[in-house]
């Protein structure tokens, strides 16, 4: 997830804003088929470098310049089902850094109030 949203000079990059304990909240919430899509659009990205960079390797084992193009094409790729594995990775990767207090001041936004935990059926 963080190499779709990656550190930059101005903005701060998925690993800054809490990803780990998100994802933890983000399974306990979710339903079983989106969390089996997050999952299975985690394993695509892990072995797709082939068919958008042509480099027989994992994700994992790409350099930091590579996962960043890999990445870029997965989300680029001509065929929609494979660019669409990439978005159901980047769904929560986005929720998760779009809410972070910091991401939301470099945008004039104000930080969102806590969640008030009253809509959730389960």
């Amino acid at each position: 997830m963080c190499a779709f949203y990656p550190r930059t000079d101005e903005l701060p990059g998925l690993e800054d804003t809490g990803i780990d304990a998100f994802l933890v909240q983000f399974r306990r919430e979710t339903t079983s088929l989106m969390w089996l899509g997050v999952l299975a659009g985690t394993f695509v990205y892990f072995v797709s470098p082939l068919i958008t960079i042509f480099v027989p390797l994992p994700a994992f084992l790409l350099t930091k310049r590579l996962r960043d193009k890999h990445a870029f094409n997965l989300g680029a790729h001509p065929i929609y089902l494979v660019r669409q594995t990439a978005m159901l990775v980047k769904l929560p990767a986005g929720l998760c850094w779009g809410r972070h207090p910091d991401v939301r001041a470099k945008f004039a936004l104000p930080p969102l109030p806590p969640d008030p935990d009253t809509w959730r059926t389960t």
